[in-house]
Parts: C-alpha cells; sequence; structure tokens
C-alpha cells in the first residue's frame, strides 16, 4: 500500500508527487489522460519563473513529471471512478481494481465554462482564452474582448486595459455583476468599453480570431466586434464530482482547505484550481502542491 496516492496529474499533482517522493515517501499518481493538466492546451507560458523565453505548455507537465519520478514518484494513467476517503484507509476505486494509500491529495483541477460557440475550441490558444493573466501580454496593442460581467470579468478587463488598445466587455445582462468598487475603476478607464444587453453569437476568423459577433437581446440586432482576442471569464467548473459529501465544498464546488492544504477529512489534502484559491496560475498550484505534500508527509510520520 503506497503512503500517498494523488489524484490528478496538473502542476499541483506532479509537483506533490516531486515533493513527496523526494521526502521519501512511496507515492502514486493517478492520471486518466496526459501531465500537465489544463496548461498543456496553453501554447506558451511566459510568467513562469526561470524562463525568460517562456516555455510550450505542454513542456511544462513533462518536466516536472520527470524530475518527480526521478526520485521515485510511480504514475498511473488510470482514472479514479470512485474514491473512499473517510476511513484510516483510503481507497482509490479504478476500473479494474481497487488500491489503497494511507493519505489522498486531491488534484483533479477545474475547467472554465466555455461559451457553446461554434468553433470555440478550434480556436483556443489562436485568439480566444480562458485566463487573461496566461495571455493577455499576447495581445499587446490589440483590440480584445471580455465576455462576462462578474468580479472576475471586470478585474480581467482592468488588467488588459494596462496594455491592450481597447477592450469591450460583453456581457447579457444591462448591468454588470462585479462588485461597485471594480465597476467604478472599469468604467472611469477610457480603454474599456462596454456592450451591455449583448450575447457573443459567433467567432470570426479562419485560423486566429479577427472578429466577434455579437446580438443585443433587446433589439435583437447583430454587430461584428473587429478584434484579435476574446477572454472569456464566465465561471469555472471545479472537478469534484468524486468527493461531494464527504468532503467540504465552497457553494461554487471548490474543495475547502486551511493554509496546510487540509481538508475536513484526516490524511485527505487538495491542492491547485480545484481548491478555494484566490489565483489560478501554474505557479500558484505548483506551490500548492508542495504545501499539500509537505502536510501529506507530517500526516504519513504522526500515525
Amino acid at each position: 500500500m503506497p503512503d500517498i496516492a494523488i489524484i490528478g496529474g496538473g502542476p499541483a499533482g506532479l509537483t506533490a508527487g516531486l515533493y513527496a517522493a523526494r521526502g521519501g515517501a512511496d507515492v502514486t499518481l493517478y492520471e486518466e489522460l496526459f501531465p500537465g493538466g489544463q496548461i498543456a492546451k496553453t501554447p506558451l507560458v511566459e510568467n513562469y519563473p526561470g524562463f525568460p523565453d517562456g516555455l510550450e505548455g505542454y513542456a511544462v507537465g513533462g518536466r516536472i513529471q520527470k524530475q518527480a519520478e526521478k526520485f521515485g514518484l510511480k504514475v498511473e494513467y488510470a482514472g479514479a471512478t470512485a474514491l473512499e476517503l473517510d476511513k484510516a484507509v483510503k481507497k482509490i476505486i479504478l476500473p479494474e481494481r481497487v488500491d489503497e494509500a494511507k493519505a489522498v491529495i486531491l488534484c483533479m483541477g477545474a475547467s472554465a465554462r466555455m461559451l457553446g460557440l461554434p468553433r470555440e475550441e478550434e480556436l483556443t490558444g489562436a485568439g480566444v482564452s480562458y485566463c487573461a493573466t496566461c495571455d493577455g501580454a499576447f495581445f499587446k496593442d490589440q483590440d480584445v474582448a471580455v465576455i462576462g460581467g462578474g468580479d472576475t470579468a471586470i478585474s480581467d478587463a482592468l488588467y488588459l486595459a494596462r496594455f491592450c488598445s481597447s477592450v469591450t466587455v460583453v456581457h447579457r445582462r444591462d448591468e454588470l455583476r462585479a462588485c461597485p468598487a471594480l465597476q467604478k475603476s472599469a468604467k472611469a478607464n477610457p480603454n474599456i468599453r462596454f456592450a451591455l444587453s449583448c450575447v457573443p453569437v459567433s467567432l470570426q476568423g479562419e485560423k486566429k480570431v479577427d472578429g466577434l459577433e455579437i446580438r443585443d437581446v433587446k433589439t435583437n440586432e447583430t454587430r461584428v466586434l473587429p478584434l484579435s482576442g476574446v477572454f472569456v471569464a464566465v465561471g469555472i467548473t471545479p472537478r469534484t464530482e468524486l468527493v461531494k459529501g464527504p468532503v467540504t465544498l465552497t457553494a461554487g464546488g471548490n474543495i475547502i482547505t486551511d493554509e496546510w492544504m487540509r481538508t475536513n477529512l484526516p490524511g485527505v489534502f487538495a491542492a491547485g484550481d480545484i481548491r478555494n484559491t484566490p489565483l489560478r496560475q501554474v505557479i500558484t498550484a505548483c506551490a500548492d502542491g508542495a504545501v499539500a505534500a509537505t502536510a501529506a508527509l507530517e500526516y504519513i510520520a504522526s500515525l
């Protein structure tokens, strides 16, 4: 029976595996697809420290995995169908067997909610983005749009307005949902425009985005915004289906942890985008993973 089982192979899970294995634990990581998680879909990561020329997204996971395996991390390419976490021995239920561990680190991540537009997935990374802080710098001196009207959307618009020529906030309601302070800042910014009571209809452009068609929900009229970037900020969906019930979640479905990444269950930790975190970046996911592994090692030592 391994000491620690890690569910999910994104930056949080792989870093947890690196720290736990280097700390002398017997660690198995379970990943259903490929290492790297969501970052593997990002063409270039420019804000990860130590790589001034950037790093290809898919390479992030591969590099951390290679480093972790050097210290003994075992990677199983199998997705858990269920987890039993409320007893001393944790059970990882796989399609063909049941594995056990003394502690579990949950790193299943989260996925950005898509708009459901035609060719949206095809143009992701070619003008469509779900992370302004990740990709905003690629659109310096260009016109972009932010879809959404909540705190995240308006924060993204303010961030993008620092270096983009213009930012158009497209929101389906006639009023924004963001807090008053953010709204005041955005409305006072000369680089930010608003297309309220509007919804996106289609993405323009062949190999990359060169426009966004929007429709006014009150008049039903459509128009095309000429732009090169569309930042989607309509929420994220944490992948917590396996732990709903025994693990305490926020109203939005994220796992609640303390500063040591401990959940409400003894021996169960969470790291990365799946938990209640104010920032979802590679660097914060890695930091979470390091803390969770350290806490898990201490838990194992206390048994």
